[in-house]
């Protein structure tokens, strides 16, 4: 076998187990951990396909993002894993039969699963005009597509701002910041001098 059909067996082997033990695992932080190595060993197999632009941005939102986000969310606060046991015990019948759906119809998938023609040629990715994947990539969404892309981005940032100014919720008796008051203050009525004698407080 060739180092990279090695290398494809190794990714794809821990994606699986990594997977497997994310959902298996009993503590939530080793869940996320499990999580990560999935999310690598999935940046590994995009890396064999020639697509290291989708691998990197696996790798930063999702390993370093989202992921991280998980492990500290998980790591702060304050879990009750006995409770936690106790509703996954009352669900495990329920969802010991939607995995046996599942896993019956990926094995009806895979059962007709046939290569179509011309597979392997579009595996392996081939460069047209000497143009990377990376910088075609670049030029489909800032040149041809780049007023859908805005449109992406403004309906993001819509979207959150929207949700900041549902959950914002001003409490009764919390001080903030007033930057106009802090803009507008007058030196010489901000600092007071108080003569204090010897033996005297004020």
């Amino acid at each position: 076998m060739t180092p990279a059909v090695i290398a494809f067996y190794i990714f794809a082997v821990s994606t699986v187990t990594g997977g497997l033990f994310t959902v298996i695992s009993r503590n939530p932080v080793h869940s996320v951990l499990w999580l990560i190595l999935a999310f690598l060993s999935s940046a590994g197999l995009f890396i064999l396909l020639g697509a290291e632009f989708v691998a990197m941005l696996l790798i930063i939102v999702y390993v370093g993002a989202v992921a991280v986000l998980f492990l500290f969310v998980v790591m702060m606060l304050d879990v009750d894993f006995a409770e936690l046991k106790a509703e996954m015990a009352r669900y495990m019948p329920l969802a010991l039969l939607m995995g046996v759906i599942i896993l019956m119809q990926l094995a009806l998938a895979f059962g007709v699963w046939t290569y179509g023609e011309g597979s392997a040629e579009r595996l392996v990715a081939p460069v047209e005009g000497g143009i990377q994947n990376t910088q075609g990539l670049g030029l489909l969404l800032y040149d041809r597509y780049i007023l859908l892309f805005q449109l992406a981005g403004l309906i993001l940032l819509v979207a959150m701002i929207g949700a900041i100014v549902l959950t914002l919720r001003h409490r009764v008796g919390v001080k903030r910041q007033d930057i106009l008051a802090q803009i507008y203050r007058d030196p010489a009525k901000a600092m007071e001098l108080h003569d204090v004698k010897p033996g005297q407080g004020l």
